[in-house]
């Protein structure tokens, strides 16, 4: 069981990662547009970088 956590804790964190890529590549999409503001979608994939990693770590606490 906590070999499957820690997998799973493992997944999560690299999805995390790819998110906080794009949410970069949102903001300077962003910026290179002349916008002064992060977009909607920039401020989206963070909250789900943030649920995301939240996952991870309550997954792999107390392994």
């Amino acid at each position: 069981m906590v070999d499957k956590r820690h997998d799973i804790s493992e997944r999560l964190s690299a999805i995390a990662e790819e998110i906080a890529d794009l949410a970069l590549e949102s903001l300077r999409d962003s910026i290179e547009a002349g916008e002064t503001k992060s977009s909607d979608e920039e401020k989206r994939l963070t909250r789900a970088r943030r649920a995301v990693e939240k996952a991870a770590h309550l997954l792999g606490s107390d392994l």
